[in-house]
C-alpha cells in the first residue's frame, strides 16, 4: 500500500530449498508467477535466496526499518502469490489492538449504542 504516494515495501526476499518437499509450491511460484509479479511491481526489489534444510518463507523489508516474515510451507503457487501481494500492500506497521470497540475523543456518558436495547 502506498503511504502519501510512496510504496512502503522496499525489498521482498523469497527463501526456498531446491530439494525440500515443503518448497514445491514456492518453486513453481518462482517459475510461473514471480516474473509477472516483478513486471507489475517495478518499485520493488525481489531477491531469491536458497536455504537448504529449512521451510520456505517470504520476508518483506519496509521503509520504516521493520520486517515481516511469512512461512509458506506446503502452499500452492496461488497462495504464495496472495501472501506476496499482502506483504506488498501492507504498511509494515505493527498491529495495535484497540482497548474498546468504539474510539472517540468525547465518550458518551450514556454508554455505547447497541442493537440489544429493549423498550
Amino acid at each position: 500500500m502506498a503511504l502519501r504516494g510512496a510504496w512502503q515495501l522496499q525489498k521482498l526476499i523469497v527463501s526456498f530449498s531446491d530439494w525440500g518437499g515443503s518448497s514445491r509450491g514456492i518453486r513453481s511460484f518462482m517459475e510461473s508467477y514471480l516474473p509477472v509479479f516483478k513486471e507489475k511491481n517495478p518499485q520493488l526489489e525481489v531477491v531469491t535466496e536458497l536455504i537448504r534444510g529449512q521451510h520456505p518463507h517470504l520476508k518483506g523489508l519496509y521503509k520504516n526499518k521493520s520486517e515481516r516474515v511469512v512461512c509458506v510451507k506446503n502452499m500452492d503457487p496461488e497462495e504464495v502469490l496472495q501472501y506476496a501481494t499482502r506483504l506488498r500492500n501492507s504498511l509494515g506497521r505493527k498491529v495495535v489492538k484497540l482497548k474498546t470497540r468504539h474510539v472517540t475523543k468525547h465518550p458518551s456518558v450514556q454508554g455505547t449504542w447497541t442493537t440489544d436495547v429493549k423498550f
